[in-house]
């Protein structure tokens, strides 16, 4: 099992016709994703050379969906464009889209989120993430699938570069799934969401969190996690040496006073029995030593 992203996925691309769009398609087929199909009105019809494999263009999500029985979307979109791919795919009612892009305005993710929300059928997971793959099975995105390996620890990360770094260390053990959920103000799926899925995920054992400075995502996490998860959990929150004030990659990781800091967030997940550690390789050393001793 895994979560959202299984062997069976379907997956479409909006925009891979481009640049970013072809290179990431390449490497989620060679990683053994089904890619049945890409998105973009002015290139519909025509094929895309995928390391041998003729992957179709269609015109429309809906009608890429119909051709293909697509059931996941990944968007690599320009920033001006992402809200109206974004809203194509929820009115086609694609159960996951994956955004990918960077830079889109906090308004129009704003206005997707809601969308998708009222609408009821679409997960949408970032915008500005890494995306997510259930290894072995399906890599739905741009994270590496040949740094780890299946496993039965479940990993949720608001940094891109720590997700892979983690995926990494405890290569060894490997993940279920991994999902990179964004740094943005704004994003579709949340700590949350993935810890309420990992704790149903009957092949999931163990999940790690990492959480970065600034909002209150971890916290709330945190709150969730004392009410509802009875698996391990260990953490690690970027920026323990981030000055206050000062934005720190992501757009959502901004300090004000003590609200947001890193300790503030570890304080809050130590209270309800979160191991963190204060680096990305502590931390995998505290998920291998739980995974070790079952």
């Amino acid at each position: 099992m895994a979560i959202w992203l299984t062997e069976n996925s379907k997956i479409i691309v909006q925009g891979m016709t481009g640049s970013e769009g072809t290179k990431h398609t390449k490497r989620m087929v060679a990683s053994g994703s089904q890619v049945v199909g890409g998105v973009n009105p002015r290139k519909a019809g025509t094929t895309v050379d995928v390391d041998g494999i003729q992957v179709p263009v269609f015109a429309t999500v809906a009608e890429a969906i119909k051709e293909t029985g697509a059931d996941v979307s990944v968007a690599f979109v320009p920033p001006a464009f992402a809200k109206g791919a974004v809203l194509e795919a929820v009115d086609a009612s694609i159960p996951l889209c994956v955004v990918i892009t960077e830079g889109i305005p906090v308004h129009d993710s704003a206005a997707f989120y809601q969308h998708a929300v009222n609408a009821g059928t679409t997960r949408i997971i970032g915008p500005n993430c890494p995306g997510l793959i259930s290894p072995g099975k399906s890599n739905a995105g741009i994270i590496p699938a040949d740094i780890t390996k299946a496993g039965r620890i479940g990993l949720v990360s608001k940094s891109g570069t720590l997700t892979y770094q983690m995926m990494y260390e405890l290569r060894d053990i490997g993940f279920s799934t991994a999902v990179g959920i964004g740094g943005d103000p704004v994003i579709g799926t949340t700590h949350i969401d993935c810890l309420a899925a990992f704790e149903a995920d009957a092949e999931t054992d163990a999940i790690v969190m990492i959480g970065e400075i600034g909002g209150d995502a971890e916290e709330r996490a945190a709150a969730y996690i004392k009410d509802n998860v009875r698996k391990p959990v260990v953490g690690y929150v970027a920026g323990f040496t981030a000055p206050e004030g000062k934005t720190m990659g992501h757009a959502g990781a901004i300090v004000s006073g003590s609200s947001g800091t890193a300790q503030a967030k570890q304080d809050a997940l130590e209270a309800v029995g979160v191991k963190v550690g204060r680096t990305p390789s502590a931390t995998a050393q505290l998920m291998r030593e739980i995974m070790t001793a079952r």
